[in-house]
């Protein structure tokens, strides 16, 4: 696991981690102690990664189109 804050962490590099979170957990090769830890992290980067991935969800939907489906702007995202 890396040292580095979550927050700091780009979405790859916590998708990343996240996935080798779940692979020791899946596999049941840790101790208790470690097995809680390693749920709270993967708990911290799944939370992390749901942030970034709603941001970017508004960003998206935010972009709007002109007549002929070239980005012409942005416009207020209701509802997300």
């Amino acid at each position: 696991m890396s040292d580095n804050s979550v927050a700091e962490m780009s979405f790859e590099d916590a998708m990343r981690e996240l996935e080798q979170v779940v692979g020791q957990l899946e596999r049941g090769d840790v101790a208790l102690e470690k097995s809680i830890e390693l749920y709270e992290r993967g708990a911290t980067l799944k939370a992390h990664c749901e942030d970034a991935l709603k941001k970017a969800e508004e960003k998206v939907a935010a972009i709007t189109l002109d007549s002929d489906g070239n980005p012409a702007g942005l416009k207020p995202v209701e509802g997300l």
